[in-house]
């Protein structure tokens, strides 16, 4: 399974390519594994990603707004659960990945 972050590359909103890019730097600076999935240019990723978000995990009203993450085909989450397993330490059961053992330095 690969990580897979949904953004969207013409997003006029700050608050939203800030939060995505926080999400990638991330990953990136810990060498996780991902695909980052732009909902701008493809209309069936996009409903993709609408219909795979737990029902209970939408908002009140409107669509959902990037980023968003899954594991594969399983839904992580938003923006603001990305977030608090960020702040608790827990980002990679959040992801559904397992904890790397630390390679040992060869001499």
């Amino acid at each position: 399974m690969v990580i897979r972050v949904f953004i969207a590359s013409s997003s006029g909103f700050v608050a939203i390519k800030k939060k995505q890019q926080d999400v990638v730097r991330f990953l990136e600076a810990n060498k996780i594994e991902f695909e980052e999935v732009d909902i701008t240019m493809s209309e069936e990723q996009r409903q993709w990603m609408y219909k795979n978000i737990p029902p209970e995990k939408k908002p009140a009203q409107g669509n959902p707004t990037p980023p968003q993450i899954f594991n594969g085909d399983r839904y992580c989450g938003d923006y603001d659960s990305f977030f608090e397993s960020k702040e608790s330490n827990t980002v990679l059961s959040f992801l559904g990945l397992k904890a790397r053992l630390p390679s040992k330095a060869e001499p």
